[in-house]
């Protein structure tokens, strides 16, 4: 198991150097120039002689196998450069706003377990009913709806009928909780539908397979209750893939988050990437992609982990291995 572990915590290390160099050499191709956008000017507004201080200033005059040599050995150290919008480390920016991003995270994937999984028990356990007909043209709904888009439905629709607008100040979990969570809410709800809509469809689909098991037929043939067989013979034993989908969504989330974040104005993660990309805030930019991709890696880690846990099976055929 040591091996197993070692050996994914190596193939994401390699992972992420990958992300370091393609979201490196990206920031660098794209149009626009970071030292006129640091100038707080427009293109010909400075001169050529002012614009070349700047990027020698910033060291953007230097060829870009050395950038990136120095870059990625601050980053070995966990250093990821300062802001070039806000003169903030990096790391201070994002220590900042990764709150908000965690608590949205956690508040969609609660959404979307409290109320998935009972959906898709219910859809499977009466299988072929109206009532699963329209849980099933919900779920397919949700599915292929965006969370941008339902992020702009919501807002329509809290305008017209509260006329709400977005807080002038959000107000951390730990300052506030209550008032916190009621401003999160909506996006949380805007991004939680899908994943919703997704755990409900794979609950549904485990627990058919389930329920058409022999020891399935046993328990019901022993007098157990219906009740008792879904729950305590289906849903135990066909969990195991649902609590991997929630993991793997949990970690995907993360980077799901950037045009929610920006339709609802909510200084997060997602926001501050989506403001670092238009100002060519190249610190800023790399720093928080390599942290998203941190995140996903380390997100798949642990889903590979608990799997191991959860089923035995897994771990001897990682031992044999």
């Amino acid at each position: 198991m040591l091996d197993y572990v070692v050996r994914r915590l190596m193939l994401g290390l390699v992972t992420l150097f990958g992300v370091a160099v393609i979201v490196f050499f990206v920031m660098r191709v794209l149009p626009g120039d970071a030292a006129v956008m640091l100038s707080g000017a427009g293109a010909g507004a400075v001169s050529e002689k002012e614009l070349a201080g700047v990027r020698a200033k910033l060291g953007l005059d230097r060829p870009l196998p050395a950038q990136f040599v120095d870059w990625a050995g601050n980053v070995a150290v966990l250093e990821l450069g300062t802001s070039l919008r806000t003169g903030n480390p990096v790391i201070a920016d994002v220590a900042r706003r990764f709150p908000y991003t965690l608590q949205i995270v956690v508040m969609a994937m609660l959404i979307a377990v409290l109320i998935g999984v009972p959906v898709g028990v219910l859809s499977a356990a009466y299988a072929g009913s109206w009532g699963d007909q329209i849980l099933r043209a919900l779920s397919i709904g949700g599915l292929a709806a965006p969370s941008f888009w339902v992020g702009l439905l919501l807002i329509l629709l809290l305008v017209w009928l509260f006329q709400w607008s977005a807080p002038l100040v959000w107000e951390p979990f730990w300052v506030s909780p209550w008032k916190s969570v009621t401003q999160l809410f909506w996006p949380a709800l805007a991004v939680g539908l899908r994943q919703l809509a997704l755990i409900a469809r794979m609950t549904r689909s485990i627990m058919l397979e389930v329920l058409s098991e022999d020891y399935i037929r046993t328990a019901r043939a022993k007098g157990l209750s219906e009740w008792s067989v879904v729950m305590g013979h289906g849903l135990r034993n066909g969990l195991l893939p649902v609590v991997t989908l929630i993991g793997f969504e949990f970690s995907a989330l993360f980077g799901g988050l950037i045009v929610t974040e920006t339709v609802f104005s909510v200084p997060g993660l997602g926001q501050y990437v989506v403001t670092a990309l238009l100002d060519r805030d190249y610190p800023a930019a790399q720093g928080i992609v390599l942290i998203l991709a941190g995140i996903v890696v380390l997100g798949n880690l642990s889903v590979d982990l608990l799997y191991g846990w959860l089923d035995p099976r897994t771990r001897v055929q990682v031992t044999e291995k």
